[in-house]
């Protein structure tokens, strides 16, 4: 997995490339800076496949700006990752486009 940040202002865009899995997930959410931040978008285009791990780093990624107030989506989602998302129940408490 791959992944870059871009942040402007109080709301930061997080483009994921390749497979989030347990060796890449972890990484994810330590490079985020919560501070401060209104808005999260994880861009999910060139994502092929969400393992276990990663679905836990997007649930703390929500709980904390729900903590905080904030708002979290996750666009442009492939079929099947979208698919996993809603089996698992996070289409009820993400916002997924």
């Amino acid at each position: 997995m791959e992944f870059s940040i871009q942040r402007d202002g109080d709301k930061l865009v997080c483009t994921i490339m390749g497979r989030i899995d347990t060796n890449s997930a972890p990484d994810l959410v330590e490079k985020i800076d919560f501070t401060d931040l209104k808005e999260l978008v994880f861009d999910l285009a060139d994502v092929d496949y969400v393992f276990s791990a990663g679905l836990r780093v997007f649930l703390q990624a929500q709980k904390i700006m729900n903590a905080n107030g904030g708002t979290m989506k996750l666009i442009n989602l492939q079929p099947s990752v979208k698919e996993i998302f809603e089996i698992v129940g996070f289409a009820n408490i993400m916002d997924l486009e």
